[in-house]
This record gives C-alpha cells, structure tokens and sequence, in this order.
C-alpha cells in the first residue's frame, strides 16, 4: 500500500494586513478576514438609524429656533434665521415645531410613541399652513410692491405666501381669493381632525338638544315652579331625577339619629364623548328617561321598618337612603338594647347583623312589598342595607352608561356596559379583565337582553378589524338580528349540529395564536399588536368573543364534548384575546359544571327560581330574591360581594341603527364570506344519529381483537346507555360480530369491506 505524498504549496510571500489580522482554520483555509472598528462601529448604529435622523431632526430645529431668536450666534445662524424668515414669514416658527415634531415621530419609533400621525393628517397641516401663509399676505395684494418688500423683509407669509397669494388674487380677485383660501385652510384642518360631514351633522343636534334645554330651564326659572332649586322637595311634592347620571359625591356618611341622608341622583349634564368619527355616533341609541318619586314616601317607608323592627325587639335607625332605578336601598344602623346580664344587671348589647336578616318576611308583610333583599352589611359603610323595590321603575339605557365618566375611565376596548347599581351610579365591567363571563337566570329575567347590550356595547367602541364575534344562538330567534354585522364571522350559528364545529375551530385558532406570539416573543395578544403596528410585515391579531346564548342545549347534546372544549378555552385563551360570554336559563350542575363555574370568575345571575340555583351560580343566596326584568346581580372576579344592578336595556331599534351604520360604513353589498369553522362542521354528522365519539370508538376497536361496551365505558369515560349504542353502530357498519350471551366481548372483523356512508 503506497502512501501519498502531501501535497507541496509554494509559499508566497504574505501581503501586509492593513490593520486586519489573518487566521487560518484547521482545515488549512484561510478565515473570513475581522471587521475594522468603523464597520462594527456602522454595522451597530444599522438598526438605530431612523432613530439618529430624528434627534438630528430636532437638533436642527433646536438651531433654528435660536437662530430666529436674534441672538449674537454669528453670521452663520443669523444668515440661516434670515432665510427662513424670508421663506415663510412667520411660518418660520412653525416650519421649525414641525421639524421637532417629525424629529421626535422618529426618534420614538420602538419607545411607543403616545401619538399616531397618518398621511392624510401631514396633508392637512401642509395644506393648513400654506392657506395661512397666503391669507397673511392677502391684504396687500393690491399694492405688489409692498406684498414684494414685506416678503423680502419677513414679514407677513414670506415668499411663499407671496408666491401663493399675489397671483391668485390677479386671476380671480382678492374677495375670491380670500375665499378660496379659507376653504382650503378647512379642508386641510377636516383632515388634521378627522371630521366628516357626519360629525357636523351630529353636532347641530347636540347643539339643538342643548339649547332646548336651556331655553325650558330659563322658562322654569322664570316661571318660579322650583323655588328650592333642582334635586329638592318640600311639603311631600315630587321631583324629577334623571336615571344614570349620579351626583359629584354620594351621601354615605351615617348621620345621628333623627337625620336621614337621601342619595339621589342630581342633573349634572352629561359631558359630550370625542368619538371617533368611525364609531357610531351616540344619537343611534336612545337617551335615559327620568323618574318620579315622593320623599314623602321614602320618609314613611323608613320609618315602617324603624318601627317592625322595634315591634320585634330590635332597635335599629335608618340613617341613610340609596334611590337606584328599580330599587331603594334604606341602610340601617342597629341600636343598643338593654338586656339582663348573669348578675342580673341590666347593661347594653348591641343588635345582631343576622336578627335583622331574621325578619325578611315580616319587613315584606309591614312594606307589602314582592321581595326584600337584606345585605348585611353594605360592602365598605357601617350600616345593613334593606333594599325594597320602587312603586314607580325606571328604564335605564346603554347611552347612559356609554356616556358616564365611568366608562370613559376603563380605557379599555373590551369595556362593557351593564347598568345602574342601587344609588344610581354606572357600573362598567371589563372582559378583558374578567376574563370571560358566565350569564344565569330564567325565562324573561333578561339574559337576552344583557347578551344584545354586551354585544351593542363591544360593536359600538370598536372597529371590524380589531373586533371579531362568533355567535351561537341555540333559540335561533335572539341573535339573528346581528346578522350582516362586519365583526361576525360568518353567520349566527342556530343550528345544534354546526356548535361542535365551531367549537373545535376555536381551539386551533387559539393554539395557532399561540404559536404566533411564540414566534414573536410576546406574552399576550396586546404585546404582539403593539409590536405589529411597528413592523409592518406583521398581521394584528383582533380580539375575538365567543356569545353562547343557551348552554343548556349544546350540554344536552354532547355534554362531554362542550364541557371540554369550553374549560380548555376558558383556561388557555385569555392570554391570545379570546374570551367567553356564555347564558343559561338551567343553572344547575349538570349544565354549569364545577369545571366550567372555576374558570368563569365573573358571573351575572338575574332571577332564579330557588336558593340552590342561586348558589349554583354565584356561591351564596339572593338571586331568588330578585325582581326579574333586568334585575341581576353581578359578581365581579375581585369583589367580595356582588354587586346589585338594574341592567341596561337595547331596544330592536337601536340594535337595527347600530347594524345599518356599520353596513353603511363598510358597504352592504359585498356578500358574506364563508364562516372559517365551515371545515370543521363539514365533519359533524349529528344529524343523521352519528356520535361524535363513533370516530374514536372505531380506532379503539381496531387496535385490539375484541371491545365490549365496559371497555367503552373505562376508555372514554362514558354512561352505558351511549356505550351500548355505540356498540348497536359499530354491529350496523360491520366492525364487529353480532352480540353473544353472558356480556361477552364482541369480535373485531378485521376483514371487512368499508362501509359506505
């Protein structure tokens, strides 16, 4: 065996480095040569250059700025501040905050800048500032010479004003001029601001709405018909409060004895929202209504409870009121009683919270009134509250919510309307925070209605493509009239046999956004859109809200498909913005199971047939006391105690204004597309008798020789009675043998042909 002679190189002499050193690699080949100081030093301010242009930016604005300001900076800067002074006249300080402004946009590219500037806002200001340049120069255009000499001194609009408005005013006259140039300072002001013919046209009618009220408010006044002035009563007469707009500072300060604090609600004059043009105005929804009632009656009402109390041998005080829409909540201070004590000396104890609550029925029987609700005590005040129910009900409206300071403070866009509390003050969830919401209460309680006002309220705040609804509504008769919204994904689901469908693609949606915001290093959803606005190759993702207006059906359906399905969602989704509003008119705990009311910490219950169901849904008793027709209780995830509520009503109305102004704004013509679950539900064959699980039961039976309906049941975690039929399908399709005596195994036919479906 020769061996081989390496291979002789002639060497070369080595040519001089020039600052770079040369290495070579084991395998003999010369490495890749190292990068000089200057091309590390530029390869490291790559990425940051817009960020350097921006501070050079205002940099050179900083030094225009001074240089306009005649200080001794020499010739240079005082050369520069007389060109732009002989440029634009006294533009020259705005050309110079623009350039700051522009700098500073750049500057603050990955910071997150507070601001958003689009293109049709930049062409409104240039258009602003030229209009504003030429107006100035304007009066002199009958006289060029002086126009000519004020631009060349820098005064008025310099040359570009000069430029603008001499030759506009030789062509058509100053007066034309002067108009032309106005409409043109407007238009590019319209697209600074965003304002469309429709704000104006909104504008005239709060205008209008403003002035008739202060016209009936002179003609009261002047008619002297409220001496004592707005939100007082004298002799028992009876005043007018207005629903939902709650005065600066409740009253809950207990007082002494022989006071008594009444919380009303005072005019105050709702403060007009700056709405985006985009959002449907609030003119769309309908104003809140007042409602009457005596303080003669509240009086009388206060001191019947003063006084069977005492009868029963419990001295309390009512020291204070909350008048709500639907309710009035008295609160009660307990009193001492002398009571003999071992020694037999009589000493004072103070009245027990629970011998109060005792007396339910007898306080319904001396107020003759349907149901009293006793919270003992009031969450954060030293007093029971005793909450009776109004003669006279008010109706409250989602517009007074929206337009409340209350919502106007959850800068949120998942922010969520739900009603009036007992002292008339707006009570605003977030289901952002919640993270989904479990809804419960009986036929006509207004589940329903809570679902329309919750649905109204998300499409009335935001936009289609920041917004996604999926919709299933089993009654096929409450949801429908959402149809045609831009934020559906498809249609409505009404039919029974398509929820599973829908279902299963929630969960790939889900973990598909999960792999995105893995892919781009984000937590949650609000992180990676805020990274996508700033890399434009990147799609934001919208928030998407899944509304199931019945549980109880897709429960009875497939139960164990639905429960899973909806506790992985419920658990997993929130971090990729999906969330869950789901109602019952069953709340028992076959349908509202112990997995799915420990992932739904937010709940609402209206009025429940019993006190069992209201634990069922919110752990405690009270929602069998409730008046029905939006009476609810909401218990918030961080709060001790729920909360009482008259919910917001949305009327058909409102809901077909809401509907037509996105058709409107999006274009009614284009056909909806096809829903993205239409996959999924294309396997479901529910309604010709498959089982979901036949599927399963089948890869089961042929992993093994035999199967009987007891494995089924230990495998898939079923009752007998599916097992069995499961097994009747499987002896019809020919994937086992017939039935043998004693509850034997059947046999797999491993040999059989494929039954045709």
């Amino acid at each position: 065996m020769t061996q081989r002679k390496p291979a002789t190189r002639s060497k070369k002499p080595a040519a001089p480095s020039r600052g770079r050193t040369q290495a070579r690699s084991s395998t003999g080949r010369k490495a890749p040569p190292a990068p000089t100081w200057d091309e590390r030093f530029m390869s490291a301010l790559a990425p940051w250059k817009l960020e350097i242009a921006g501070l050079a930016l205002v940099l050179v604005a900083a030094g225009t700025g001074l240089a306009l300001s005649d200080l001794p900076l020499g010739k240079l800067a005082s050369a520069w501040g007389q060109t732009m002074r002989q440029a634009f006249g006294w533009g020259a300080w705005i050309v110079a905050l623009t350039v700051a402004f522009a700098g500073l946009h750049l500057a603050l590219r990955r910071a997150g800048r507070p601001w958003r500037v689009t293109l049709p806002q930049i062409i409104g200001v240039e258009l602003l500032f030229l209009a504003l340049l030429a107006l100035t120069h304007l009066p002199w255009a009958a006289e060029s010479e002086e126009a000519l000499y004020r631009a060349a001194a820098g005064r008025g609009g310099g040359y570009v004003g000069w430029a603008m408005s001499i030759p506009l005013a030789d062509g058509v006259g100053a007066l034309i001029a002067g108009l032309l140039l106005g409409l043109l300072g407007l238009y590019g002001a319209a697209l600074v601001f965003r304002f469309k013919p429709q704000d104006l046209k909104t504008a005239l009618a709060t205008l209008s709405l403003r002035l008739d009220a202060w016209a009936e408010a002179i003609q009261r006044s002047s008619s002297g018909a409220e001496q004592s002035g707005p939100g007082t009563q004298q002799d028992g007469r009876t005043t007018k409060a207005p629903v939902g707009k709650p005065s600066a500072r409740s009253a809950s300060t207990v007082q002494p004895p022989g006071r008594l604090t009444i919380a009303r609600t005072v005019t105050t004059g709702a403060k007009e929202t700056d709405r985006p043009s985009h959002l449907p105005p609030m003119d769309l929804l309908e104003p809140g209504l007042a409602v009457e009632y005596s303080e003669e009656e509240i009086r009388d009402q206060a001191g019947r409870i003063e006084r069977t109390l005492l009868d029963f041998g419990v001295p309390v005080k009512v020291v204070e009121v909350r008048r709500g829409p639907t309710v009035t909540q008295y609160g009660v201070a307990p009193l001492y009683r002398e009571k003999a004590g071992a020694d037999g000396e009589l000493r004072e104890h103070k009245v027990r919270v629970s011998q109060i609550t005792a007396l339910t029925h007898d306080l319904e029987l001396a107020l003759a009134a349907t149901s009293i609700r006793v919270e003992a005590p009031v969450p954060g005040r030293p007093v029971v509250g005793i909450e009776v129910p109004n003669s006279k009900e008010a109706l409250v409206r989602l517009r007074t919510v929206l337009e409340s300071e209350q919502f106007r403070r959850v800068k949120s866009p998942l922010a969520i309307g739900l009603g009036l509390d007992v002292s008339g003050t707006p009570i605003v969830g977030d289901l952002a925070k919640m993270p989904h919401l479990l809804i419960a209460g009986t036929t006509g309680s207004g589940k329903s209605v809570c679902i329309n006002t919750i649905t109204t309220c998300l499409v009335c705040n935001n936009r289609p493509e920041e917004l996604k609804l999926v919709m299933i509504d089993p009654k096929m008769v409450e949801l429908v009239r959402f149809n045609g919204l831009p934020h559906l994904l498809g249609k409505v689901e009404v039919e029974l046999e398509r929820v599973i469908g829908v279902l299963r693609w929630m969960t790939v949606e889900m973990d598909q956004r999960y792999k995105t915001l893995a892919e781009a290093g984000a937590r949650n959803v609000g992180e990676y859109n805020r990274a996508a606005r700033r890399r434009r190759q990147w799609s934001p993702l919208p928030l998407l809200v899944l509304i199931i207006d019945e549980l109880a059906d897709l429960i009875m359906m497939a139960p164990e498909e639905v429960e899973h399905t909806m506790v992985r969602l419920a658990q997993m989704a929130r971090a990729v913005g999906i969330h869950l509003v789901v109602a019952t008119q069953r709340p028992s705990t076959d349908v509202v199971t112990g997995l799915i009311k420990a992932n739904f910490p937010a709940r609402i219950s209206f009025a429940v047939a019993s006190s069992i169901d209201s634990r069922v849904v919110l752990d405690g008793v009270g929602a069998e006391s409730l008046l029905g027709k939006g009476d609810m209780l909401f218990q918030q995830p961080d709060a001790p105690k729920p909360v009482r509520l008259q919910g917001c009503f949305v009327s058909d109305l409102e809901i077909e204004r809401v509907v037509s102004f996105w058709l409107h704004q999006t274009g009614s013509g284009t056909p909806p597309s096809a829903p993205p679950w239409e996959e999924f539900t294309a396997r479901q064959s529910i309604s010709d008798g498959q089982d979901p699980l036949l599927e399963r039961v089948i890869q089961l039976a042929e992993e093994s020789d035999t199967i009987s309906a007891s494995v089924i049941q230990r495998r898939l975690r079923i009752g007998y009675p599916r097992a069995a039929r499961l097994m009747e399908t499987l002896e019809e399709r020919g994937v086992v043998g017939s039935g043998q005596t004693g509850g034997r195994p059947r046999e797999v036919l491993k040999d059989r042909d494929t039954p045709q479906d």
